[in-house]
């Protein structure tokens, strides 16, 4: 099967215009210096620049990735002397990691090889602030931010300014790279490429992201776990909730080890473990790995709305939690609390699968178990 041809952006001989390759960083830095209601005038004085290297960080034409290590660690402790909030201090080192990605998947005479994005296995926050240019989600750490302290002048972009021939030269790249990354030693490249790549809402990207999943005949079960896990989930990004059913009851509920992946892949996914995987092994794991599983039972709890593409899973890894981490339910907390709310509104609703209705059922039983 053969994707069509994107456009990409061409400066005069012909050549990929530079790509601003600072734009996530840069929002992140201007987002700070507005919760912290000073102008670029007197960011300037503070970190003793111009105001044209403010407002070229900001933009994206003077990259914050280009800056120093050293001032880069300067600047960072000035803005927690201003009283920058800690979160938003992580999230610009995230988009400073994302920066990096995203020029470099952008950047179309490098090897598919030779670029970041296999190095590691990529968690939530790196991944929600790389595609945030792409599909315009915020981040959690900076939504619902309170207006900023000085009112703007004029329109703003409401999240990083990247234009529609780098978002489809984006994605033709996370195509390429899928396509090109073979053999075991480039299957985490292959893998997160893919899983990229299902964010486009081109019509076709159901079609080739299924198509590539039967290229490729693994002889392990973590393989087909993890192959079956990103078709379910780029299908239900897509709307389609059929395919994420068949890998809860046909992978999922196979065997133990196939539950314990589940949870191990979403404690790392979620910061739940301390340290960064350089492959999928540590999820083949056959018992749930040494996490807490607070983080995962809030995210979890919050994504228990039933229109949500992922309720099913959600709901399926949240009863597998409680059953492997019981003693959750014991603990106050605000994600207990939601949930002892919920499960009667959920459970009142005619539209629950036969399996998440049976899922829910158990998790107000163990709730019972808890409180007696």
């Amino acid at each position: 099967m053969e994707h069509h041809t994107r456009s990409t952006l061409t400066g005069g001989q012909g050549r990929p215009e530079r790509v601003r390759a600072g734009i996530i960083s840069g929002y992140v830095f201007r987002l700070i210096r507005e919760q912290l209601g000073h102008t670029q005038d007197a960011f300037a004085e503070t970190f003793g620049v111009s105001v044209d290297s403010i407002a070229g960080w900001e933009a994206g034409r003077r990259p914050l990735t280009s800056v120093p290590v050293g001032q880069m660690l300067v600047h960072r402790h000035r803005l927690m002397t201003l009283g920058a909030a800690a979160a938003l201090l992580v999230t610009l080192e995230r988009a400073m990691e994302a920066d990096v990605l995203l020029a470099s998947a952008l950047d179309e005479e490098a090897p598919v090889e030779a670029g970041p994005l296999g190095a590691c296995v990529m968690r939530r926050d790196l991944v929600e602030i790389l595609t945030w240019p792409l599909n315009g989600v915020a981040p959690v750490p900076v939504r619902n931010l309170p207006a900023p302290k000085r009112p703007r002048r004029g329109p703003v972009p409401t999240a990083p300014d990247l234009p529609a021939e780098d978002r489809s030269r984006f994605f033709t790249r996370m195509r390429e790279t899928a396509e090109q990354a073979r053999g075991g030693e480039n299957f985490l490249l292959r893998r997160q490429a893919l899983y990229l790549a299902g964010f486009d809402d081109d019509t076709d990207t159901s079609d080739w992201l299924a198509h590539q999943q039967k290229l490729a005949r693994p002889d392990d079960w973590l393989t087909r776990w993890l192959n079956s896990r990103s078709v379910a989930a780029v299908e239900a990004r897509h709307g389609d909730r059929e395919r994420m059913a068949q890998f809860i009851t046909r992978t999922l509920g196979r065997d133990d080890a196939a539950e314990a992946a589940n949870l191990n892949y979403w404690a790392y996914w979620l910061g739940e473990t301390p340290h960064i995987q350089l492959s999928d092994d540590f999820i083949a794991s056959p018992t749930p790995g040494l996490w807490h599983g607070a983080r995962m039972l809030d995210h979890l709890v919050r994504g228990l709305t039933p229109q949500h593409g992922f309720f099913d899973l959600n709901v399926h890894t949240l009863w597998a939690l409680l059953a492997a981490r019981p003693d959750l339910l014991r603990a106050r907390s605000t994600a207990g609390t939601a949930l002892r709310a919920r499960l009667p509104v959920m459970l009142d609703d005619v539209q629950l699968s036969t399996r998440a209705r049976r899922e829910l059922e158990g998790i107000r039983y163990a709730i019972r178990l808890a409180e007696a």
